[in-house]
């Protein structure tokens, strides 16, 4: 019976090892093309009247920022501070969802990745690491 037992442990793990190297190639192959959509992300938001439009990258840096000359007629300086930050915090966030949306194609939803970029959280990233060490942790009898 031990036998049996250890044959079936061995293709439950054989069967695991065999799902993660396949996830790992899907994610491999594919990651040269995610670097290349990412590296080509520009994501545009326009204030509410038309007169900001803020672009930013895929890590959400400002990499373009634009004017309307009417804007000067109509604001003070600290009013057009306040338009050009939230046009800016919107670009952020769309691109934020588009990043995730992007690593959604490659990754499980349930990944620590895809997690980490929908909530920041760090621990997140290890959660799963962390569990598959207690388990076995218990099992080794620790």
């Amino acid at each position: 019976m031990t036998r049996q037992s250890d044959r079936d442990a061995n293709h439950a793990l054989r069967a695991r090892f065999d799902d993660v190297v396949s996830q790992y190639e899907r994610l491999r192959s594919g990651l040269d093309e995610m670097q290349e959509r990412l590296s080509r992300m520009a994501v545009t938001a326009e204030s509410p009247d038309g007169l900001v439009r803020a672009t930013v990258g895929p890590r959400g840096q400002l990499i373009d920022l634009k004017l309307d000359p009417d804007i000067y007629r109509r604001r003070d300086a600290d009013e057009l501070g306040r338009i050009i930050l939230r046009t800016v915090e919107q670009a952020v966030a769309k691109t934020t969802t588009q990043v995730q949306e992007m690593v959604g194609e490659y990754l499980p939803s349930d990944s620590g990745a895809s997690r980490f970029l929908r909530d920041g959280n760090f621990g997140t990233l290890l959660a799963r690491q962390d569990r598959l060490m207690q388990e076995t942790g218990d099992d080794d009898g620790r």
